[in-house]
Parts: structure tokens; sequence; C-alpha cells
């Protein structure tokens, strides 16, 4: 006798077309969907299997010719394996995934470690020993998590280590969400205690201490991934994750990094600024670079020199190299360091003042500079304005109005 269930569940005939299914799976959708009607979330899940299967061309076929049987079986001859079809099914209605068609075992997720680099391993490489612990399949188990045949699949969430539930969150209208099912612990299986592997206590995975060799190569850069594949977190059926080793550059005393370039600030006084000076640069390989400015050609405080050549080396391309930049201040002397005649001879030797012409007249008045801070000056300029008559009030610097 012919199977007629999912096309009664639909309300239509063997014999109805494409858009007849259709247009009744539509209506009848409306109808129960729990947003609607949330006391009919079983019916609204038949209407759908229904519809899954007859507006499927080959599986409507092989459902006509040996009925769900022969759906779960596959169908005689070919046609669909009952977990790719069941599995394909309930993960498009419930975002479990799809089902085994195509598809190879679930990816395990990467695994970031930090580690701590000075300026100088980037710019020489290093390579370096990191112990990591990580969860590998159980040995003695296999990664079943107890003796065989133990292992049964979990009778709440049918082997699928969620639940799917609806909440009515107002009238008509249901929210539907998925939880980790509390009996598997979202595992999809249930193992007694007693049959439980006495290494990994039924969990398929134990800990192990594993050691990498990471390679520090030239050139290398801040926050620059190394890649071990493979080496995350073990779990049965899955495919390990990888190791992503995040390199993290301890701040330098004496270089800034700026891509290829490095960059240094260094001190000089007035003198070394006019007369020549000489210096020794502690490279990051250890070397001393001489640096000697002749005299007669004067640094100005913020002067940025430039040394080619002597900067990071290229990744991958370690033999070119970036540019080392110095930056001058220039530090003054105090107050009163030369007597007046020694002052004169500074002049001497120096560009002659800009001529200056002394104006004439009862509005010239000579004033004296004294020595003030800005965070002073600014204050002393705040309680001027505030000393002004209302009507001649000001707002003074940093001082904005209120807008209603």
């Amino acid at each position: 006798m012919a199977d007629n269930k999912l096309y009664e569940i639909l309300g239509v005939s063997r014999s109805s077309s494409d858009s007849e299914i259709r247009r009744n799976y539509h209506k009848l959708a409306k109808e129960f969907h729990p947003d609607k009607n949330p006391a009919a979330g079983d019916k609204f899940k038949e209407i759908s299997y229904a519809y899954e299967v007859l507006s499927d061309s080959k599986k409507r076929q092989i459902y006509d010719k040996f009925g769900l049987k022969g759906l779960q079986e596959g169908g005689q001859g070919g046609g669909f394996p009952p977990d790719d079809l069941f599995g394909h099914f309930f993960g498009d209605i419930f975002g479990m995934g799809g089902g085994s068609r195509a598809r190879g075992p679930t990816r395990g997720e990467d695994t970031m470690h930090p580690l701590n680099v000075t300026l100088e391993d980037l710019y020489m490489g290093k390579t370096t020993k990191l112990q990591l612990s990580k969860n590998v399949i159980c040995g003695p188990c296999k990664g079943l998590g107890g003796k065989p045949g133990s292992v049964v699949t979990c009778k709440d969430c049918h082997g699928q280590g969620i639940k799917v539930s609806y909440q009515q969150i107002a009238p008509h209208m249901t929210r539907q969400f998925q939880s980790r099912c509390p009996t598997c612990h979202g595992q999809g299986e249930t193992i007694n205690e007693k049959d439980k592997c006495p290494k990994c206590k039924g969990k398929k995975v134990v800990n192990e201490t594993k050691i990498l060799e990471v390679h520090i190569d030239k050139g290398m850069r801040h926050q620059q991934n190394i890649h071990f594949k493979g080496e995350g977190d073990q779990q049965p059926d899955t495919q390990p994750g990888d190791v992503i080793i995040v390199l993290q550059q301890k701040p330098h005393d004496v270089f800034q990094r700026t891509d290829d370039d490095l960059l240094m600030v260094h001190e000089i006084s007035l003198t070394e600024a006019l007369c020549g000076f000489e210096f020794i640069v502690k490279h990051l390989d250890g070397r001393d670079l001489l640096v000697r400015h002749p005299p007669g050609e004067v640094i100005k405080p913020g002067d940025l020199k430039g040394i080619l050549g002597e900067g990071m080396p290229q990744y991958k391309n370690p033999f070119e190299k970036g540019n080392l930049y110095i930056k001058f201040d220039v530090v003054f002397p105090e107050n009163n360091f030369a007597t007046e005649e020694q002052m004169k001879q500074i002049e001497s030797a120096l560009p002659p003042r800009p001529a200056f012409v002394m104006p004439t007249g009862e509005d010239v008045e000579e004033v004296n500079l004294t020595e003030c801070t800005g965070n002073e000056g600014g204050k002393g300029r705040q309680e001027a304005y505030a000393s002004d008559d209302e009507e001649h009030m000001h707002a003074g610097p940093g001082v904005q109005c209120a807008h209603q």
C-alpha cells in the first residue's frame, strides 16, 4: 500500500504539482508557525519536513516508490543515505550544520599565545622554545571515553548536543532558542560512570605538555603571527586548529621602530651644535657606530639626520635594511655661563645682530622680561579678564560657553 502520510500532512494528493505543494506548504506554515501558534511546534516541524521531501524531485521519487522506510534506508539502487537526508534537514531547521554530504570533520579553534621579544631579537633573529599545555586524544580508550559499546546516544537531545525550546515573549509571538543539552553537557552521548575510561574519566581527551621550537626571523614585527599547523587542542572527529604565536615587542631604551626604519633621540650641547661633535651609537647587534659631525655645520634643535642602511633588516630579505634616523636635542647653557669679555668674543664669531633703530617720542616705554611657565601665564590672563567690569567681561583662553 502506498505511503501517503507526507502528502496528507500538506493536504495534497500524490499527483499534485510542485506549485500546488508549495502553495499548501506556505498556507500551513503560516497557520502553524510557532510565532503565531506557540503550541504547534511539533506540527510545524512535520509540515516543514514533508515539504523538505516533496519539494525535492529526487527525495519525492524515493518516497513515492519506497515510502518513509525507503528514505531512511536511502532507497534501493541509490538515493540519499539517512544521515545525509535527516542531518541536512534538521541542520537547516535548527542551525546545527548540514548533513554529512561533502563535509569533512569540523575544525577546532585556533589557540593564540603571546611571546615577548626584544628589538634585538627582531633585528638578529632568534630560536626559542615555548612550553604549551594542550588536549590530545586519550590513548587507552582511543577517544571513545569508555569501553567499546558503552557510549550511547543521548536520549534527550538525540545526539545533537543541543535542545531547541520556544519561549513566548508577547501575545502571538514566540522566540526559538538553542541551549546545551544538560543531560550530555553538549556531547550528544552519555556513558555510565562504571564504564568510563579510568585515564580520561570519560572526557575522551587528556592534557599533555608540548614543546614548540619558535623561529623568529630577522625583520619580523610587533604583532606578527607564527603559525603551527594542527598543533591546537584535539577532539574526536575534529580537525585540530593551529597554534598561533603572536610576537609582542618590548619597548626599547634607545630605538623606536617605524616599518624598517629606526629612530633615536640624541642630546648635544650648544658647543657641539656649533663646533661639531662625535659620539658612539651601540647598535642592536652589538656594533659600535662612530657618528661624527664637522664644525661649522650647525645643528638646530629638532634637526633630523639619517644613516643609510643601518635600520631594521627586511623580513625575508635580511640583506636589505632600512635607515637609522637621529633626532637632535640641543641643550643650551645656563645663564651667566661666560664673562662679559668671553661673551664679546663669542659674539664676534657669530653672525652680526640684526640692526635695531630706537623709536622716538613719548609713547616709548621700556619693560622687563620675567620667568614664567605656561600654566602661570594662563592663570594670570584669566585673572586679568575676571577683574574687568561686567559690561567688558571677556572669555579667556580655554573658557567655553555652555550651550543651552
